[in-house]
């Protein structure tokens, strides 16, 4: 592709990221192409339906976070701390996810992007804990996907509920992962 093409492509993916965190998955694409800097054609070469667009966006941000995994590992001192890094990225994201399941999606590609989520997920998650469990600072008994499914599930914020807050459980859940020996 040329370079204005994939500059466009990464530019509508990073203005939809945000436009779904503020305004959810059913915004309007107009307000998407303008946060992107570009014309409604471009948005629509690019992305088709509204729907190509939430997938596009839903796998460049399941490539981040599987970037992020090794990464951090690489430039934290702690395992733990990589770890607590991660999932913070990690709910991060579910914002998007959540979202996700109501935009219609073509006869089984919601199904295909749950495994693609695992298949991507599944193993950083395990290299992060495998890690903390290796230098001492996790128990060794935490299975990667009970981990994932556990965050994924406090992330889920009940009728917005304002007292709810994901985040201070999540570290609670984190905690609760640590070896007593930390």
């Amino acid at each position: 592709m040329r370079a204005d093409v994939v500059r466009n492509q990464k530019k509508l993916l990073a203005a939809a990221a945000e436009v779904f965190v503020t305004s959810g998955v059913d915004a309007p694409v107009r307000k998407i192409a303008a946060r992107a800097g570009v014309g409604m054609g471009t948005l629509y070469r690019h992305f088709p339906t509204p729907a190509d667009l939430v997938v596009a966006v839903f796998r460049h941000q399941v490539e981040e976070l599987a970037e992020a995994g090794p990464r951090l590992l690489a430039d934290t001192a702690s395992p733990l701390t990589a770890l607590r890094q991660w999932v913070d990225l990690f709910a991060d994201f579910l914002v998007t996810k959540h979202g996700l399941a109501a935009v219609p999606q073509p006869d089984n590609s919601s199904a295909t992007l749950h495994t693609y989520f695992l298949d991507r997920l599944l193993p950083v998650t395990e290299q992060l804990l495998a890690a903390a469990v290796d230098a001492g600072e996790v128990r060794p008994d935490i299975r990667p996907y009970e981990l994932m499914r556990g965050i994924g599930n406090l992330c889920i914020v009940p009728d917005h509920e304002p007292r709810y807050d994901p985040r201070r459980l999540i570290a609670l859940l984190l905690a609760g992962l640590e070896s007593k020996a930390c």
